[in-house]
């Protein structure tokens, strides 16, 4: 026997599902203001032009989407830039394939989690219930 959510409970469970995950992603924004020299520091290593500007520009985008979700204004648009958001900062961070050991697994499950985050974001691309 299928199982549905009430309108209301629907209504509920997405708006409280955007606030969680674009909240994520705007106190992440925000948490790069706070160590821009480290973060900046290893975007360089990695090969990133510009990293200061880069991780500014960036960080910005990331707390702007993330707010835009939270609110429900362009959701699509803002979910949409999340992945790409998120595609490029597990590029940057989380380049498994150029590490070892337990390196390489953490990177690996970084990966996975942030693969979790990006289905959860295209769920809510897809989502125009409000």
């Amino acid at each position: 026997m299928p199982m549905y959510l009430s309108a209301d409970l629907a209504q509920l469970a997405t708006i409280t599902g955007r606030v969680l995950l674009g909240g994520l992603f705007v106190l992440g924004g925000i948490e790069h203001f706070t160590s821009l020299p480290a973060v900046s520091g290893a975007m360089a290593k990695r090969g990133v032009p510009m990293a200061h500007l880069v991780l500014i520009a960036g960080s910005l985008f990331q707390i702007a989407c993330g707010a835009l979700l939270m609110l429900g204004l362009w959701v699509t648009a803002a979910a949409l830039g999340l992945v790409v958001f998120t595609l490029a900062a597990s590029a940057i961070f989380m380049n498994f394939w150029s590490l070892q050991g337990e390196a390489r697994a953490g990177a690996i499950g970084g990966w996975k989690t942030n693969l979790a985050l990006i289905g959860g974001l295209l769920v809510a691309a897809a989502s125009n219930v409000l």
